[in-house]
């Protein structure tokens, strides 16, 4: 066995539970449209079910594959070694792609947190955005263990106002307003349920994105099994907290969606509260940015390595062993990207994420059958056929809310319609690279 050079600082169990937490969520934020999706009744019903569906055969999915190859670029390297070269750069170029629209989406809400405390800021929104990527780019390229430290700063600093915001709607509300209403989408339309599915979807996403650093981590297998478990009850918990909150407060639907959390921080607890929300909005954006920049820049180098993507993008810094130019690559095309609106980026997001992440549940079921004695320290309690009975969740699901976009009556069909052809233009790409490895051969051989 061979130990990590003593130079080499890895992420601990606490700090990777952070790292988890921002990558996947980084708070309640990004949830205030629900509400007015589902209505009391259907929103909780939704926030509930969703995780049953999307996330939990995700992670049981994500923690036996990384249990068989904790290595650095996580989901590509699985997928290569269980469906070949072809499908791996799909699952590469996928990624990549929705992580471009992810992030996108962070230094907006950064701003419109910002704005809370100083309205004139939205008329610096570009410069502003522009600021926040290219300071956590720099942090990035610092290494995985200042991300992790970062991310327990700003983790704490978004959790506390909403564990406040808890305990002051129970004071001031009563356990009468917190009490479960009939849980039921009667009165909710197709398309509504839909958007519902996609905006908690959104706010759960990731956990594969975990795994591209597991090489920088201490005893990975164990530690993203305890992690990551972790991660998601705190998540859950806070999620339904902060719903329930909001239902018992009367704050209208519509309110919430356009002001935010800041506006139910206002109404349950006064101004300081409402202030405080705003902070942690913008404390959740920047780690939530940090964290998944994180994740997504050590796909691009893994692709290089196999001559997929310039070479150049395998380069790593000589100071600190990070893929530089793969983070400044991925810093320059999040720059062009913020202008798009909230929901379209969640819709092209979830669209081209599950694409992927159907890639890895297949790439399970093949390894299954294949290296079924393959070491892994961690297991998915189920044969082949009730791995296949399981992914069916989380690809109903997706379907579902890919339905309710595409028959949506306002625009939501337009996004859904470019991700669609995002995801065709994978091939596009990968043609491109069959015909440039073909003649760099054709060069070597004369």
């Amino acid at each position: 066995m061979t130990n990590a050079p003593p130079t080499k600082k890895l992420l601990r169990p606490l700090a990777l539970v952070a790292v988890i937490f921002f990558t996947v969520s980084g708070g309640p934020y990004g949830m205030e449209p629900l509400l007015g999706y589902g209505g009391h009744g259907g929103s909780l019903l939704i926030l509930l079910l969703t995780p049953l569906f999307w996330d939990i055969p995700t992670m049981l999915a994500v923690l036996e594959l990384n249990a068989m190859m904790p290595v650095g670029g996580g989901y590509y390297q699985w997928v290569k070694r269980g469906l070949g070269l072809r499908w791996a750069f799909f699952e590469g170029w996928w990624t990549w792609l929705y992580t471009f629209v992810d992030l996108a989406i962070y230094p907006v809400l950064f701003v419109q947190y910002a704005c809370w405390f100083l309205p004139g800021l939205a008329a610096w929104k570009i410069p502003i955005c522009l600021g926040l990527i290219w300071s956590c780019a720099g942090l990035n390229i610092l290494g995985v263990v200042p991300v992790g430290r970062a991310s327990l700063i700003l983790g704490t600093a978004v959790l506390i106002p909403f564990i406040i915001l808890f305990g002051l709607g129970l004071y001031h509300l009563g356990p009468a307003a917190y009490a479960f209403t009939p849980l039921s989408l009667k009165g909710v339309g197709f398309s509504a349920a839909g958007m519902g599915c996609y905006t908690v979807m959104w706010n759960m996403l990731g956990w594969d994105n975990t795994s591209t650093y597991a090489d920088q981590v201490e005893r990975p297998a164990r530690s993203y099994v305890v992690s990551m478990g972790i991660a998601f009850v705190l998540v859950l918990l806070v999620y339904v907290a902060t719903l329930m909150t909001a239902r018992g407060s009367g704050i209208g639907a519509d309110v919430l969606r356009d002001n935010g959390f800041p506006a139910l921080g206002v109404l349950v607890g006064g101004r300081v509260l409402g202030i405080l929300l705003a902070a942690g909005g913008m404390a959740s954006a920047v780690g939530l940015f940090a964290a998944v920049l994180l994740s997504v820049a050590q796909v691009p180098k893994a692709m290089a390595d196999d001559r997929l993507l310039p070479s150049k993008l395998s380069a790593l810094s000589p100071r600190f062993g990070t893929p530089a130019r793969s983070i400044v690559v991925c810093a320059g095309v999040v720059s062009v990207m913020i202008l798009w609106t909230f929901m379209d980026l969640v819709v092209i997001d979830i669209t081209l994420y599950g694409a992927a992440l159907f890639l890895e549940f297949i790439t399970l079921v093949v390894l299954r059958i294949r290296e079924p004695g393959t070491p892994r320290s961690f297991r998915v309690p189920l044969n082949v056929t009730g791995l296949c009975v399981l992914f069916v969740l989380p690809v109903g699901i997706y379907l579902f809310a890919l339905n309710g976009a595409l028959t949506d009556s306002g625009s939501a069909w337009k996004p859904a319609i470019f991700a669609l052809v995002l995801l065709v233009s994978a091939e596009i790409a990968w043609q491109g690279v069959r015909w440039k490895r073909a003649q760099t051969r054709k060069m070597d051989y004369i």
